[in-house]
């Protein structure tokens, strides 16, 4: 079930207004609120890459394979595309975007259009260099993206008993189409475990997936607890999130939608969040047929693109692009187009802030979930998950500034002057509102002014 939580927050009537604020009167009688907001009052943006891995080139694989479940479909010639994405374009890539603050989610598919397994070996490439490309990933990609498994092979589904593909290129055996859509969360589960587990193997970390074309499209629900189970069973975390839909109508809401929770109010919560990109393959085209336009995210003069819309609704903006796109038919192409959106972003905004995956899962798992009451000169914060730069806004002013985590005292906060900019431990008013900025612990959070 999907919970759709408001986090405008009533907190008391006008007769508790003495009682919070006793040395500020205020000046007409209103009910007392707090709005929960963005992390530290900012628009969060993000960049998603599919269909990236080491070394191989998915789409000069992968090809071929579509095309012979969808002859109709797929026609080009894809032996003309690169079959390698070489490690000195990641490290190139990786290193700008490290420069600049960029983050997001770069896709490991474990076992790559049934050419090799990346905690193996990959016929085409020797060891060392599968292990050097992994090497680059853990210590360049990590950092600053969130890893997920594509799937197993991003093609065929695989046997998960022998490690084998099954033999039938029809949709029902493809993971992009029909055979994950009437599949149960457990048998999701098992199958999306495997993933995880060879990128273990390998070496790295994940909280979250990615969902290779339509799978899981017409089963989310399965999909959303089956996330869980996987990430939860393979590497222990109980907050998981999920990357499956992207919604590039204007007035389509790309709010992080909690897909699924349980043992909120126990010392061992769980939570599912399906993350939704705002725009399509615009860096250029995954399968090498169509090159991108950077205007369709924002134009050059600034004013219009899907970008602008989506941050001027305060949701986060997260773009979405495919890695053989972004190094297209072995040309910097979709490279330069990235690096020219960061620019006019850079230009336009100076509210914006670059987030992992998992951080805005997080964030949202937590303005959602948290229940929030008022006491004698406090405001309590009963939290099942904890998250940084949680940001609110109160219709009230406040004076001196504490934060208590189960009842013992953290820290004051520092006085801003400028709401615009609030930072981790920090407070501002203009005595008409205020904001509040602070880290957010599990458990039992109190502001005391």
């Amino acid at each position: 079930m999907i919970i759709d939580r408001r986090t405008f927050i009533k907190l008391t009537g006008a007769g508790g207004a003495s009682a919070l604020l006793p040395s500020i009167e205020l000046p007409y009688a209103k009910e007392l609120t707090a709005e929960v907001l963005n992390p530290f009052n900012r628009v969060p943006v993000s960049l998603i890459i599919d269909d990236s891995t080491c070394l191989v080139n998915l789409a000069h694989f992968g090809i071929p394979q579509f095309g012979e479940v969808f002859p109709e479909q797929y026609k080009q010639d894809w032996r003309k595309l690169p079959r390698e994405i070489p490690d000195s374009f990641v490290r190139e890539f990786g290193e700008w975007c490290h420069e600049n603050g960029v983050k997001g989610k770069y896709s490991i598919v474990p076992y790559p259009a049934c050419t090799g397994w990346v905690s193996r070996f990959i016929p085409g490439w020797t060891k060392q260099e599968l292990e050097s490309s992994l090497s680059l990933v853990r210590d360049l990609i990590m950092p600053d993206w969130d890893i997920h498994p594509e799937m197993v092979s991003h093609t065929r589904v695989i046997d998960i008993k022998t490690g084998i593909p099954y033999p039938y290129p029809t949709p029902d055996y493809m993971e992009n189409w029909e055979w994950s859509q009437t599949r149960s969360a457990d048998e999701l589960a098992s199958y999306q475990a495997y993933a995880l587990q060879i990128l273990k193997e390998a070496g790295l970390t994940c909280e979250g997936i990615t969902t290779p074309g339509g799978y899981g499209e017409r089963n989310q629900a399965n999909l959303a607890k089956g996330t869980l189970q996987s990430v939860k069973n393979v590497f222990g975390f109980g907050l998981t999130h999920f990357f499956r839909d992207v919604f590039t109508e204007k007035d389509k809401s790309v709010a992080p939608r909690i897909m699924y929770t349980s043992g909120l109010d126990g010392p061992d919560p769980e939570c599912s969040v399906s993350i939704i990109g705002c725009t399509d393959d615009w860096f250029g085209n995954w399968d090498g047929l169509g090159k991108g336009n950077p205007d369709r995210m924002i134009s050059p003069d600034l004013n219009t693109g899907r970008l602008v819309d989506v941050i001027s609704s305060g949701e986060p903006a997260i773009m979405v692009c495919h890695w053989p796109g972004i190094y297209y038919n072995g040309e910097k192409t979709g490279f330069n187009i990235f690096k020219e959106v960061v620019s006019r972003l850079g230009q336009k905004y100076k509210n914006l802030i670059w987030m992992r995956q998992n951080d805005i899962a997080r964030y949202w798992a937590a303005k959602t979930l948290t229940k929030v009451s008022v006491g004698k000169n406090t405001l309590t914060l009963i939290a099942p998950f904890a998250t940084n730069g949680f940001t609110l806004k109160l219709n009230f002013p406040v004076r001196n500034v504490s934060l208590r985590h189960e009842g013992q005292m953290v820290k004051p906060l520092a006085r801003v002057e400028n709401n615009n900019f609030v930072k981790q431990d920090s407070w501002y008013t203009d005595r008409k509102e205020s904001y509040l900025c602070f880290e957010l612990k599990k458990g039992n959070n109190e502001l005391v002014f």
